[in-house]
């Protein structure tokens, strides 16, 4: 005898399996955390970086990042990152990822906003960050964000069919 199970329920079972759904928290990126950062990368970009690359990058004076994890599923796969430089009173967004199964959820937003406070704190004037011109989510986000366009790198990225697209650069004044 079988079952059937409208498609909603069987999804919601599995989110509530994987945790999707349940409230996320940011804590400080760790050098124990980079290998989980480059499997993020890897979902998010066609180049992705390796976690010597991240501990590399962690490892450099101004460096700091955040991790995103949901709260309610113990021993869960991180769901976002994102890795910041700041010198003098700038700052820039390294990179941002997050999980596929966790996009639109709000995790972007959480971490972005962990940054901000961050910043806010150690009296950063501007933060910087390049963005795909393709990518509509993190634009609309970044404009959430208030982030200005203040440049333009044509044909900055390329994907893996070699198509290239335009980086924008974005600004955030903080003070």
């Amino acid at each position: 005898m079988y079952w059937y199970l409208p498609w909603v329920w069987t999804m919601s079972f599995w989110d509530s399996l994987v945790g999707a759904g349940d409230p996320a928290v940011a804590t400080e990126l760790e050098m124990d955390d980079v290998d989980f950062a480059a499997e993020l990368h890897s979902e998010a970009f066609d180049r992705p970086w390796s976690g010597d690359e991240f501990a590399s990058l962690l490892a450099t004076p101004g460096t700091f990042g955040f991790l995103a994890r949901r709260v309610g599923s113990p021993g869960a796969a991180p769901v976002g990152v994102v890795l910041v430089r700041a010198a003098a009173d700038e700052a820039e967004i390294l990179t941002i990822a997050v999980s596929k199964r966790a996009r639109g959820q709000g995790i972007g937003r959480m971490l972005m906003d962990q940054v901000l406070q961050r910043l806010h704190a150690d009296r950063i004037a501007s933060l910087f960050l390049e963005v795909d011109e393709e990518n509509a989510p993190a634009l609309a986000l970044y404009g959430r964000l208030r982030f200005a366009e203040v440049g333009r790198r044509p044909a900055y990225y390329a994907d893996a069919n070699g198509r290239r697209t335009s980086a924008l650069v974005l600004k955030r004044t903080l003070r």
